[in-house]
Parts: C-alpha cells; structure tokens; sequence
C-alpha cells in the first residue's frame, strides 16, 4: 500500500454525468487528459482504486467511467472525492516547478529571514497560483502570488519558502488591514 505522503492529488470527482454511473471528472494534471494514463485512480484513504476511461469532455473537466460505479447513484456519492496517484508513476519537474503536495506544511521567511507563516494550501483560481499562509499568532491566513518575484526561492530540502512579498501585505506580523 503507498503512504498518504507519497500520493499526490491529480483530481477530483465533481459528481455524475448522466443515468449510467459516469461521472464528471476535474483533472490536475499539466495535460489534463493525462490523468486517465497514470494507471488507477484511489481515495486519500486507498479504501478505493478506479481504473478510468474517459467518455468525453465537459466545461470543467472530463466525463469518464470508473471501474466499479455502475449507478447514478454510485457516481453522485463519490461527488467532491479527491483522487490520487502514487508520485513514482508521475514525471520528474523542472527545477522551478513543483507538485502543490510538496509545498504545503513548508515554512514561510522574509528575505531577512523573519517567519511570515506556513503554507496551509496551493490556490489556483485560473490566473495563477497563490501559497495560503496561516500567520503565526493569529487565526488569519494571507494569499501571497506564487510567482518568482514574490517567491525568490523555494528550498524543499531545508522545508523552507523564501518570500518577498508585496509592500502591505504582511504587516508587523499581522494580515494588512487586520
């Protein structure tokens, strides 16, 4: 069985597609139809494998058949289910470029050095990236632009996340405007 930490997210169900248990299917992936040729699909848990066979395309994603949803029904319970692949069956990234999974739980620095949080999530909302970064002391979280400007440095060995992040965005520790 592979470890939680060596799978990473590659989609998620979005609910049925019709009468036969198809469903609508977001996909992660760089190319997005690659997510039917990473080998089976399974739960965070691993309590579900899916062998996936795309069916078509929808305005957010695909529709597809998954082995063992054969119902309506079946395909309306899995709606909101992440799916998973083992990271080895993924291709290697550029040095600039990293799998979302890696970056969250990593330490967020100034380029002084000062803490400026951890990052809670990788966003994406169509334009471009954003690290959700919870700061230190407070129930606030702050969305600071994953580009290289904002984010000089990315040190996955160290668990560590250099940031230079807009004027006002972070404010004597606490959130702008806060």
């Amino acid at each position: 069985m592979t470890r939680g930490s060596d799978l990473i997210c590659i989609g998620a169900i979005a609910g049925s597609f019709g009468v036969r248990g198809e469903v609508r299917l977001k996909s992660f992936a760089a190319q997005p139809e690659d997510i039917a040729a990473y080998g089976p699909l399974v739960t965070q848990d691993g309590t579900q494998r899916f062998d996936v066979i795309l069916t078509g395309q929808t305005r957010n994603g695909f529709t597809a058949q998954l082995s063992g949803v054969d119902t309506k029904e079946q395909a309306d319970a899995l709606r909101g289910v992440q799916v998973f692949v083992p990271r080895t069956v993924l291709p290697g990234l550029p040095d600039d470029e990293f799998y979302h999974a890696d970056l969250v739980g990593l330490n967020v620095v100034d380029t002084g050095g000062a803490p400026l949080g951890v990052v809670q999530a990788v966003l994406n909302h169509g334009a471009a990236d954003l690290l959700e970064i919870s700061v230190p002391g407070t129930a606030e979280t702050v969305l600071l632009p994953f580009t290289k400007a904002a984010v000089p440095t990315v040190d996955l060995a160290a668990r560590r996340i250099v940031a230079d992040p807009p004027d006002g965005l972070f404010v004597g520790g606490d959130v702008a405007g806060t």
